[in-house]
């Protein structure tokens, strides 16, 4: 099924910056509040839309992997 996406209300991924030197809890959570939907955001002209395989890494998993 296709969903109707308006990337307008999308966050940009490259305008997401998060400091570095925050303890690593932090830096995710500062992550989520800037993307407001870690599932769905553009890079650029592209929407990108995360899917998680049943049995494999969480989102939650993947992020902590990211920021470390």
């Amino acid at each position: 099924m296709r969903e109707n996406i308006n990337a307008a209300e999308l966050v940009d991924i490259r305008t997401v910056s998060v400091d570095k030197s925050l303890p690593k809890q932090e830096r995710i959570a500062e992550f989520i509040r800037q993307i407001r939907n870690p599932h769905q955001f553009r890079c650029g002209d592209f929407i990108v839309t995360t899917r998680f395989p049943a049995g494999g890494s969480t989102l939650e998993e993947c992020l902590e992997q990211i920021m470390t």
